[in-house]
């Protein structure tokens, strides 16, 4: 089986590329090494298969890449790469998130329309759910993002439903909760976190603290991405949360614990487009793609502490 995933070199992708190659499929990732981060965390990520003989590794941006024939031959599409961020996505930096988010992903699904994909996994997140108390979300429930890139996720989104249904393009889309563990992106929290309490640096909380989410372990989400890969339907989207909702007062206890030390917190207002509480309904993902989230949150923030502790410089 070949695949291509987008994205390749961050966070989730790179997981993703491992685990197709040790299935022993063949990969191709594409990444541009958006300026989000330094360039040096992407290229760690890549370094454990970058090499693989089942590997191929293309540097482009997807807006300037040959899809059509980039597609040729292939059995899955996993579309993860796009603009992250919520707080950054206001303003001037909007055109990044148009670009990367809406166009590229529709470029990507008309370059799909002549190719006998067995899926087109989209990447979503549950930013698109907006500030709601309709908890937990579900997918047939409401969607009003409050932020620049929730809007440009949903769209995409709707993107992906727009091309199954008229062209028959084989898609899936994923609404990822607030993903962590090794590798995590440098502007996450957790990473934010667990870097100022190796340093002794204060930490920055947004809000009271009180504020709850929906954390999902990288290794849970990428068994959802691999169900949603192999599920007989299209046209779909599905909720890949960690199972439980707690407060990042709570969170931030987890990891003093995990770490043996102290966060010194400097508290700040909330910011545009936060949303105050995440919880995923996960029944749908559940009984349809076999989704199962195994790692609690105390044990992923270990392996997450203990892969910070070994960042090189």
């Amino acid at each position: 089986m070949k695949s291509l995933i987008t994205g390749v070199a961050g966070f989730i992708g790179s997981h993703l590329a491992e685990k197709l190659l040790a299935a022993g499929h063949e990969v191709v990732g594409v990444d541009s090494y958006l300026d989000n981060y330094p360039r040096r965390f992407k290229e760690q990520n890549l370094a454990g298969f970058i090499d693989h003989p089942n590997f191929t590794f293309i540097e482009s941006n997807l807006l300037q890449l040959d899809l059509p024939a980039q597609l040729r031959g292939l059995a899955y599409v996993f579309h993860l790469a796009g603009q992250p961020g919520v707080r950054s996505s206001w303003g001037k930096e909007f055109s990044r998130y148009t670009e990367n988010n809406i166009a590229a992903t529709q470029l990507l699904l008309e370059a799909a329309k002549g190719v006998k994909l067995n899926k087109f996994v989209y990447a979503s997140t549950s930013s698109v759910y907006g500030d709601t108390d309709d908890l937990p979300m579900r997918e047939d429930g409401g969607t009003r993002p409050v932020s620049p890139y929730g809007a440009t996720k949903l769209a995409a989104e709707h993107l992906c439903h727009l091309y199954s249904k008229a062209f028959g393009v084989p898609t899936v889309a994923l609404r990822f909760f607030t993903v962590y563990g090794p590798r995590q992106r440098p502007d996450m929290f957790f990473h934010i976190l667990m870097g100022a309490l190796l340093r002794g640096d204060e930490v920055p909380l947004y809000d009271d603290g009180k504020q709850t989410r929906d954390f999902t372990y990288c290794a849970d989400i990428v068994d959802g991405i691999v169900g949603a890969a192999l599920y007989p339907g299209q046209g779909e989207t599905f909720n890949l949360g960690g199972g439980s909702e707690i407060s990042l007062l709570d969170a931030i206890g987890l990891v003093e614990k995990v770490s043996a030390r102290k966060a010194k917190l400097k508290r700040f207002e909330r910011q545009l487009g936060d949303v105050r509480h995440t919880s995923a309904r996960l029944d749908r993902a559940r009984s349809q793609l076999g989704y199962a989230p195994k790692v609690d949150l105390e044990q992923g923030l270990a392996a997450q502490w203990q892969w910070i502790g070994s960042l090189k410089a």
